[in-house]
């Protein structure tokens, strides 16, 4: 794409929503993989200091929580994509069947956002000429024919950050001595929580403190959670 003299640097072309869903996808995919790994596996460590069942543990964990993100995301992002094929197949109908009442359509909605009428007759007439369906979906439905979502992008995104937040906490209990495994995976998945935090909220552009707060004080609680649980499960003797 040529750049316009004066423009900033900034991601006009085509595939930004695509990057973005992917982004989204393998964020919240390691947060999940982080914080539900790490809660099994402390909540199996407040029953027993046995590596063998937390080994165990953690590995289904790690598996099914990843096949559970990767269905989810391409579930989810399918129904998504589906909905804006059906929009952009709709569109193109109407294009088909009444292009004069269409241009009229994007005349009256350049209207409303505040040009004059003749003004506004004069972009959709040149916009129709180079693009009536593209013109038609940016304004109508704020749609990029180029940037429908993939779905199995964000499915391997989703699988794959799963997979590789998990592996922390998994090696951080495995690896430390039975005195410290404890401590040391909790500190482990916080510092790693406040990472990923850190980076939700350079992809959707908030505030970074709130981000990270949120996602270290949730997975505090549910490291918390578990291991009392299990400590409890483990006293009793129910388990």
């Amino acid at each position: 794409m040529e750049e316009i003299p004066g423009q900033r640097s900034e991601p006009h072309e085509g595939g930004v929503a695509e990057r973005l869903n992917w982004l989204r996808a393998a964020v919240l995919g390691a947060n999940d993989g982080i914080v539900s790994t790490a809660a099994t596996v402390v909540g199996v460590a407040g029953v027993t200091n046995t590596l063998a069942p937390i080994l165990v543990a953690g590995t289904a964990a790690v598996v099914g929580g990843s096949v559970s993100m990767a269905l989810g995301e391409y579930v989810s992002v399918s129904s998504q994509r589906d909905s804006q094929e059906a929009l952009i197949e709709k569109e193109r109908r109407e294009l088909r069947e009444d292009p004069e009442g269409e241009l009229l359509e994007l005349a009256g909605l350049y209207e409303q956002k505040g040009l004059s009428p003749a003004t506004a007759r004069l972009v959709a007439d040149e916009l129709t000429d180079h693009d009536a369906l593209a013109a038609h979906l940016a304004v109508e439905l704020n749609i990029d024919e180029l940037e429908v979502v993939n779905p199995w992008h964000a499915a391997f995104a989703s699988a794959g950050a799963f997979a590789a937040g998990a592996v922390l906490p998994l090696l951080a209990i495995l690896l430390m001595p039975a005195e410290i495994r404890i401590p040391v995976t909790f500190i482990a998945v916080l510092a790693a929580l406040a990472i990923t935090g850190a980076a939700s909220a350079h992809v959707g552009g908030s505030s970074r403190r709130r981000a990270v707060a949120r996602l270290v004080i949730g997975g505090a609680l549910a490291m918390a959670f578990t291991y009392l649980v299990g400590t409890l499960l483990g006293t009793t003797g129910i388990a």
